[in-house]
């Protein structure tokens, strides 16, 4: 889906998909950033068009993060969609982070899926200084973004075959949780029947 809206809108795609992404789309950002770098080593894209379009929808995306943390404060909390990304536990935690090591955190989460977005919203939250983020951001971007979006470009053909063996790991990880989900059932039932058979049976009154 992600390569059909990327071949289909280009360059647009890619900062539509990583935007949305860091809206609550849960699609992780490496996965554009990948596909980009396929979709340019085959020539569908150029590859010094694709690595800047990449580039600036992530930062779009961390900004808004930021801008949402920034503007309602602890009140980012009552958003429905932010309380996705972060809850009052992992905000006092990123309140603390903040004040002792500041923008450091920034370039430590930005690689860090799952913790990256309370992270962003965090840092808007305690008032971390716009440039302070922004340079933090920028930083973590410029060689991150650049890496993935390489190794896709210059290994595209050995991703087919990655992509190739995850996918039957995929199908065997299947067969076998629906075989252990058959088993725990059986051993259910059969502990429930002996259960009731064990039962005292009351005589009538």
């Amino acid at each position: 889906m992600v390569g059909q809206l990327i071949a289909s809108f280009s360059y647009l795609g890619v900062l539509l998909v990583l935007l949305l992404g860091s809206l609550g789309l849960p699609i992780p950002e490496e996965i554009p950033i990948v596909t980009a770098g396929v979709l340019s080593h085959e020539h569908v894209m150029r590859w010094w068009l694709a690595l800047p379009a990449c580039m600036v929808g992530v930062i779009a995306g961390d900004i808004v993060l930021y801008g949402a943390g920034r503007r309602y404060g602890d009140r980012v909390l009552e958003q429905r969609l932010m309380r996705r990304f972060l809850d009052r536990p992992r905000l006092e935690q990123a309140k603390v982070a903040y004040r002792r090591r500041g923008a450091l955190i920034v370039v430590l989460a930005r690689n860090v899926v799952g913790v990256r977005a309370a992270a962003f919203i965090g840092a808007g939250v305690v008032g971390l200084p716009f440039w302070k983020f922004l340079l933090a951001d920028a930083g973590a971007i410029s060689y991150g973004v650049p890496l993935n979006f390489g190794i896709a470009y210059f290994f595209t053909a050995h991703l087919h075959a990655i992509f190739a063996e995850v996918h039957r790991v995929e199908r065997w990880g299947g067969l076998l949780a629906l075989a252990a989900a058959g088993v725990a059932l059986y051993a259910l039932l059969r502990h429930r029947s002996r259960e009731a058979l064990r039962s005292p049976i009351e005589p009538p009154t």
